[in-house]
């Protein structure tokens, strides 16, 4: 519910145009209560808080000075999005943040105006923002084109590669670096806040067109431009930049208004080429507990507002992600070759835990999959170990380099592919839908997909011990099953899966960790009296055909289950069955994948309620597909 307190000038604010005319007192006051907001919102709602809470006074001076939405603001990421979301008329929609049917985690094009491209994966926003920019110019309108991108985007290529051709292009074009981590600028003070707010002015741009045109006819212009560069460059750093094409502005202070509106003031006026402001920022600003966090609080669960504490429940069974941590820091104690890679991603993937024990070993190689995957080539190449820890999702960017310096080389990296199918608030940007079939395509490259944190533990070993070809585990987010972990580990025969259950009407084939779902499910056949078998697939690629062609010849319905798009595993066993004959007697086979849509948020049972791969939905397919028993019981049963 809104806050009413008196004086509150939140309240008054429905878009970015209240905050036009404003005195700088009073947006200082409406920063401080859209800080407030945020933090209340996301102690009901959960999700990500310190990066928000470092760009406050950064979105509320864009917001005053440009005219949003004509003015294009994109904002790399879109993490950081819930002070401009506040301040863009979705403030009584905040506490639906992350839930099913609700506001969107990220910037969302389909959810407001203000939102002139969606993102969720890092350094989009200044390629996204050349386009705006082009766009405009070729249409011949008058508009700004302002794109925030945080200082850990800037760890990946394509950030460069877009400031590369912006440079070379010298479109009208504004990024704003939010630098809240990064070493490489000189300490912001009052200096430094003056130099940036001089440069930026109009009587200093002015004197630089006319010292150009006083030294052209000389010949001097090129040198007298560089040597104008680097008296900027040594009071104010930014080189890097000026000599990729962009007219840098910074560092600035990005929590102080006073600074923050007169820069951006002046860099609206600007007509010609590429601007970069450098803004320095505080993750977690505003708030103690965020501001002492090791993470600045990146993502939390509901937490309490007075103490900062997090809601989290009391797990049942370890999370998939820790059981990969720790058995390969357990594989790494007597092999010294081993070594895990993640990008950007340590506590996500859990090779902090590897990295605690093993840090000359562990490579966090930043917001860079391409490199990620190239560099862990490269140590295969030359005899070491390499474990690439990658969400599903993220490994998607590197695809080309997992083709081209992996699998053709058959280099033996290991993809330890986190966050498997749905993922719950992150919604569609975040799931691991596709790596199934990306993966399974490429010649040579074994797929596996674990069933429980069991079998995830022996995946680990078994791609380990696979020394001459690449090899992928997958495994979802969340805790495990709940299954005992084996005291020694085995590792798993290639391209073999095992049959967890005996049945003879219809076999269910899971790949993956739907494998409890199709337990329950061959449970609610069996209270029909209609017998199931139940099998754990384990590998995609090499597809256990054995396994395959019993089921097929010993059942009438023969259903596969992924958490996957399709074009996956029941495309690969439908594809054998095709081409072995096993079609050619009537089976009745039945894919069940993730649907052909990108699913929005909510919570992971929701979405899989919604994918229709739940127990209730493989019993009852299977039902549809035999002729025989009753989907209304199984309705019932799933309700009870």
């Amino acid at each position: 519910m809104t806050d009413i307190r008196p004086n509150r000038l939140l309240d008054a604010i429905d878009s970015p145009d209240d905050l036009k005319g404003r005195s700088r007192a009073e947006l200082k006051q409406i920063a401080n209560e859209v800080r407030e907001e945020v933090i209340d919102v996301v102690s009901v709602t959960g999700g990500h808080l310190g990066s928000g809470l470092g760009v406050v006074e950064l979105t509320v001076a864009i917001h005053s000075v440009f005219n949003t939405p004509k003015d294009k603001l994109i904002w790399d990421v879109g993490h950081q999005c819930y002070p401009h979301k506040i301040l863009t008329g979705r403030r009584d929609q905040m506490r639906t943040l992350r839930q099913g049917g609700g506001l969107s985690g990220f910037t969302k094009r389909s959810e407001s105006e203000y939102d002139p491209f969606g993102a969720a994966h890092a350094a989009t926003s200044i390629s996204a923002g050349l386009g705006f920019a082009k766009a405009r110019d070729i249409q011949d309108e008058d508009s700004s084109v302002i794109a925030v991108i945080g200082d850990g985007s800037m760890s990946a290529g394509m950030a460069y590669e877009a400031m590369n051709n912006a440079g070379a292009d010298k479109s009208r074009l504004i990024v704003i670096l939010n630098d809240n981590d990064m070493s490489i600028a000189p300490p912001v003070g009052a200096m430094s806040n003056h130099l940036s707010q001089l440069v930026s002015s109009r009587p200093y741009r002015g004197l630089r067109r006319i010292a150009k045109k006083f030294v052209a006819p000389m010949g001097l212009e090129s040198p007298a431009r560089r040597a104008e560069e680097f008296l900027r460059g040594f009071a104010m750093g930014g080189t890097l930049f000026e000599e990729l094409g962009f007219y840098y502005v910074g560092p600035v202070d990005g929590h102080d208004l006073d600074v923050l509106i007169p820069i951006l003031e002046n860099v609206q006026a600007m007509r010609d080429g590429p601007i970069l402001i450098h803004v320095v920022t505080q993750k977690g600003k505003g708030y103690a507990p965020a501001e002492n966090s090791a993470d600045k609080y990146h993502g939390v669960s509901k937490f309490s507002v007075v103490t900062g504490e997090q809601s989290k429940p009391k797990p049942k069974a370890p999370a998939y992600q820790k059981v990969f941590g720790q058995t390969l820091t357990q594989l790494a104690e007597t092999d010294d070759k081993i070594c895990a890679i993640t990008a950007a991603m340590p506590s996500g993937t859990s090779t902090d835990i590897f990295a605690a024990k093993y840090p000359d070993r562990h490579f966090d190689v930043g917001i860079a999959e391409q490199h990620a995957v190239t560099f862990a080539a490269g140590l295969a190449a030359d005899g070491l170990k390499p474990f690439c820890a990658i969400y599903s999702t993220f490994l998607q960017r590197g695809y080309d380099q997992v083709v081209h310096d992996v699998a053709i080389q058959k280099l033996p990296v290991r993809f330890a592919i986190d966050r498997a199918g749905l993922v719950g608030a992150d919604g569609a940007t975040h799931a691991g839908s596709f790596d199934i079939g990306y993966l399974g395509a490429l010649p040579g490259l074994i797929c596996m997909a674990a069933g429980d944190e069991a079998e995830l533990a022996r995946m680990v070993l078994t791609s380990l011990e696979i020394d001459d070809r690449p090899s992928s585990f997958r495994y979802p987010r969340g805790e495990g099953a709940g299954v005992d972990m084996p005291e020694v580990l085995t590792p798993l025969e290639i391209g073999k899966g095992r049959v967890i259950r005996e049945g003879t009407a219809i076999a269910i084939l899971s790949y993956g960790a739907r494998l409890g779902e199709a337990m329950k499910a061959a449970d609610m056949l069996a209270a029909q009296g209609l017998s199931a078998t139940v099998a754990d697939a384990r590998f995609a690629k090499p597809l256990d055909t054995e396994l395959v062609d019993r089921l097929a010849k010993e059942h009438e319905v023969l259903i596969t289950i992924e958490e996957g798009a399709t074009g996956g595993f029941g495309s690969f066993v439908l594809e054998y069955l095709a081409r072995s004959g096993g079609l050619d007697s009537g089976l009745r086979i039945r894919p069940m994948t993730l649907p052909d849509v990108f699913q929005d948020q909510d919570t992971p049972y929701n979405m899989y309620e919604a994918a229709g791969l739940n127990a209730r939905h493989i019993a009852a397919r299977a039902i549809e597909a035999l002729g025989r028993g009753d989907i209304a019981e199984i309705e019932r049963l799933a309700r009870a």
